[in-house]
């Protein structure tokens, strides 16, 4: 569909909040997504240009467009969500999680069984979970199992069948494990008693259970059973001993969940903390691939929204490292500023950058698994791709990094024989620009590197990647002329996103095959400088040593300075904020101070 195309249907389109859903020529959903206006988020694919490949490639096939409207935006949310589920769109954000969890299952049937299993069946039994590992169920298991007398036989414990006493009691009875229901030993109502405290432990809950201990032990105590009032002893020990061993940040807490987001290039990765009765039940880590332009905020959203589908959470506040829209309306979103609920979030933190270091680990581990062979065809082929002159057994690869428009600096990574080559990789602190200038910055960190290869007569490589597309390998090449290496190494861009190849002075960019040997080392290469540069970028913020303009503001220290920019973003952002919605962020006084220092008017 082309823009002219559109004009001629864009006054039929409702203007009310709704989801639209676009269809290529043989009527392939291609996208679904969710507006407050139909019409005006629809016009925008058609009426003005994109950065993106991947969004200017969906324009194209745009063939027809269907509409559903609805009454709120949390119900175009909701919708939304389920059609993506449904229908998984290509243009959509994939999830990767294909994996099938296991629940703990309270069996609908008289006197009911509870069991592991990962089959979930509409029969109106109990389902309990989803959870992240099997060893956490099985010890989950053995807990109630010990504390909590169950049966475990498939009998039908009709009331009929236990009438005309066709069921004797087994080994099980014996040992204390059950209380004998198929003889009429154990009422349903005791027996409902302790499927409530199994609902209590598999909640987490576990005070109400102890505390029923703890009668029963003084009721025992107290008729002179000593024997029995030592099981309930043991029982209670157990309990507390389960307790000690979860993660408990503090019983005030409550129920939670607890999200965190890492944006990689085209992936995103979102942890996933559920906290129930203070105690963290289950965490779970997934990974996200970015078709067109979303952002960390519509990423994170989608992942909540799907998460808390999966896990079946009702829990009544969310977590987050910066706002979000989410459109439940009995649902709290927090960012925390401190506490224990900003130490829960530091936690996810660390769980989901653990995640992505291992991915990268075995990225890099498993071309440097292959045989010398093996990685020379990759390299032979990446050759012929690209029309290499010289084979390219010497990759480096540059990448810019900075926080929220602030803190400037560059990576350098070396790959030799088509692996990592650690000890050559370098980071640079930026010297000589002012502010964020990614084009300029590039311009510096290779004439510094190669400046430095020729003094040292170090061998120069025979492919450079610069990461960022033309404008950056633009400003790369200037240094390379300068050096007067023009001819002695190749140098490409690569866009960002769009796995797009650009060699100097041309119009029109490569694509290599999706999933080509030679697109996937570069891919790798692509990863690890996005990895090094952003670890060593964090480990400058965690020592203090940035600083930047706003930290410079007499009365403005880092933890402000730092607030500021995780909510607005850039320094240059917070020039155009009015002093009202400073204010709101970070006081009247601060905000003042911020307000007088970028506008020269001094009270």
């Amino acid at each position: 569909m082309t823009a002219a195309e559109f004009q001629q249907i864009s006054h039929t389109i409702p203007v009310e909040a709704g989801i639209y859903k676009y269809y290529d020529e043989s009527g392939q959903l291609l996208y679904v997504g969710k507006a407050k206006s139909l019409r005006k988020r629809v016009s925008s694919y058609f009426v003005k240009n994109h950065d993106s490949y991947k969004t200017r490639k969906l324009v194209e096939h745009i063939h027809h467009i269907e509409f559903t409207i609805v009454d709120s935006e949390q119900d175009a949310f909701l919708l939304e969500n389920s059609l993506i589920k449904q229908f998984q769109p290509r243009y959509n954000i994939n999830l990767k999680d294909d994996k099938t969890y296991p629940y703990i299952v309270i069996k609908h049937e008289p006197f009911p069984r509870v069991f592991f299993t990962r089959n979930v069946i509409k029969d109106g039994s109990d389902y309990l979970g989803p959870f992240t590992s099997v060893g956490r169920v099985r010890e989950i298991l053995d807990v109630i199992k010990y504390n909590i007398p169950l049966r475990t036989c498939n009998l039908n414990l009709s009331e009929q069948n236990i009438k005309k006493g066709k069921f004797r009691v087994c080994l099980e009875y014996h040992l204390g494990n059950c209380k004998g229901p198929c003889e009429g030993l154990q009422t349903e109502e005791d027996y409902r008693e302790g499927l409530q405290q199994v609902k209590n432990v598999l909640k987490g809950n576990l005070s109400p259970v102890v505390n029923l201990f703890k009668e029963q032990m003084q009721q025992h105590a107290a008729q002179m059973e000593f024997e029995k009032a030592e099981i309930m002893r043991k029982k209670i020990a157990s309990l507390e001993d389960y307790s000690a061993k979860s993660t408990i940040v503090n019983n005030r807490v409550g129920n939670l969940d607890v999200f965190s987001i890492i944006s990689d290039g085209n992936h995103a990765y979102v942890n996933y903390l559920r906290i129930l009765n203070g105690t963290i039940a289950d965490t779970k880590t997934v990974t996200l691939e970015k078709q067109l332009e979303e952002g960390d905020e519509e990423v994170l959203t989608y992942a909540i929204a799907y998460l808390r589908d999966v896990f079946k959470s009702v829990n009544r506040e969310i977590v987050v490292p910066f706002p979000v829209e989410y459109p439940e309306s009995n649902v709290t979103v927090t960012v925390p500023k401190g506490g224990d609920k900003k130490k829960l979030l530091e936690l996810s933190e660390k769980n989901v950058n653990y995640f992505r270091e291992e991915l990268y680990r075995k990225k890099i581990l498993h071309l440097e698994g292959k045989s010398d062979m093996e990685r020379k065809q990759v390299l032979y082929q990446l050759q012929a791709d690209l029309e290499l002159p010289a084979l390219p057994v010497h990759i480096e690869c540059f990448d810019n990094s900075n926080f929220q428009g602030a803190y400037p600096v560059a990576a350098c990574v070396v790959f030799k024989d088509g692996v990592s080559s650690n000890k050559d990789y370098r980071h640079f602190n930026i010297k000589t620009v002012e502010g964020i200038n990614d084009f300029a910055s590039m311009k510096e960190v290779v004439y510094r590197r190669y400046s430095r290869l020729l003094a040292e007569q170090q061998p120069l490589p025979q492919l450079v990647i610069i990461d960022g597309g033309k404008g950056q390998l633009g400003s790369a090449m200037e240094s390379i002329r300068e050096l007067d290496l023009i001819g002695s190494m190749t140098v490409v861009g690569l866009a960002k996103n769009e796995e797009e190849i650009f060699f100097p002075g041309d119009s029109e960019s490569i694509k290599l095959p999706f999933n080509s040997e030679s697109l996937k080392l570069i891919r790798r290469v692509r990863d690890e400088v996005h990895r090094f540069g952003i670890t060593f970028h964090r480990q400058k913020r965690s020592k203090g040593t940035f600083k930047n303009e706003l930290e410079s503001i007499k009365g403005i220290g880092q933890n402000t300075a730092t607030q500021l920019l995780k909510t607005f973003r850039s320094v240059a952002k917070i020039k155009l904020l009015s002093e009202e919605d400073i204010a709101k962020e970070i006081g009247a006084s601060k905000a003042r101070l911020v307000y007088n220092h970028f506008h020269n008017n001094q009270r």
